[in-house]
């Protein structure tokens, strides 16, 4: 059995709570925030005893018999607490963005390594059901020799963000880096779990809201030796609206995948709905619906964590490997600000 201890008891740290709880291997023995509402609420609301609460993680680390740390803060704080988790012999789960710079996620993946620990990127997207089903039917090079790569996220969310609205994340106002900083680690780390490491990347951003500082929509075109890709990602596009939004702002992706092939297309629609076009074109249905399972992503992503735990596996999302998006996710910024092409 794992022994689990949580910091972080925000907006998203429940998709985490639900599935250390439904993890038969794992149980929470520690919960931790500096809010103590908050941590007291979440606790109620999850039954985890109050004496397994505590405002700090040195309280946490000193006093909670734990083997892990499950890290759900914002990525400012990530590189102390790596440190004290570290320090403590814990292995550890953090959320992403993973760091605030390639350097600094060097930096942290050092410090794990000196304390003999384990560190996984909290990374849910490249386990959402469509990209879990999609990565075994390109296994079975379903769609041939690929040739371009079309991949779609829309939502009208951003130019909703006035100031007298509720947000559940409030400091999306406030980040200079926005969009592919908060979205783009989990887009381009599912492009790369996909289609591999692209060898160019070129990249136009711009922001679209007046009540957010940083971009909103962009588009990145991404190379390979043979075939390429489009990553058209936007919060700030009516494009895909189908009826009267609501009062309450609530994020609303939909997201849609064309990999054209020389044998055949495989289609993903915003409605969930899997598809293969042959050479006929001739449509079939591969699977009628599938979810943006975000619950069910986290017990997957959790689970194989554990896993790894158990078996001495390599993590699909280790600190080592998250780097190699983030690269990517600054040259994004990198590429569009200076309108240069970065090649691998």
């Amino acid at each position: 059995m794992w022994k689990i201890g949580v910091i972080g008891t925000g907006y998203w740290s429940e998709k985490h709570i639900k599935a250390w709880q439904f993890i038969s291997d794992a149980e929470i023995k520690g919960f931790c925030d500096r809010n103590k509402g908050l941590l007291f609420e979440k606790a109620d609301q999850f039954h985890v005893p109050t004496e397994y609460c505590y405002t700090s993680l040195e309280e946490m680390l000193s006093e909670a018999d734990i083997d892990v740390v499950d890290i759900i803060t914002p990525p400012e704080t990530h590189l102390e607490l790596v440190r004290l988790a570290a320090a403590a012999g814990k292995h550890i789960m953090c959320q992403k963005p993973f760091a605030r710079s390639v350097e600094e996620a060097e930096q942290i993946v050092s410090i794990a390594e000196a304390g003999g620990v384990r560190l996984m990127v909290t990374e849910n997207w490249r386990w959402l059901e469509p990209f879990q089903i999609i990565k075994k039917l390109l296994a079975e090079n379903i769609v041939g020799n690929m040739n371009v790569i079309r991949y779609t996220h829309t939502d009208f969310y951003s130019p909703r963000f006035a100031p007298e609205k509720e947000l559940p994340q409030p400091f999306f106002r406030d980040m200079p880096k926005l969009l592919f900083y908060e979205m783009g680690v989990h887009w381009l780390d599912t492009w790369r779990f996909l289609f591999g490491e692209p060898r160019r990347l070129y990249a136009e951003t711009k922001r679209v809201s007046p009540y957010t500082q940083g971009e909103d929509t962009g588009i990145i075109m991404l190379g390979y030796e043979h075939y390429f890709g489009l990553m058209d990602m936007s919060w700030a596009t009516r494009r895909e609206l189908d009826g009267q939004l609501s009062e309450q702002v609530l994020p609303d992706h939909k997201e849609q995948l064309v990999i054209e092939g020389d044998e055949a297309t495989l289609k993903l629609y915003k409605t969930g709905k899997l598809c293969l076009i042959n050479n006929q074109g001739v449509e079939k249905v591969l699977v009628e619906k599938t979810e943006l399972n975000y619950e069910e992503s986290h017990k997957k992503l959790q689970a194989h964590f554990i896993d790894c735990l158990n078996t001495g596996k390599e993590f699909q999302t280790s600190g080592h490997d998250n780097i190699k998006t983030l690269q990517l996710v600054f040259d994004t910024y990198d590429s569009a600000e200076n309108h240069k092409v970065h090649v691998y």
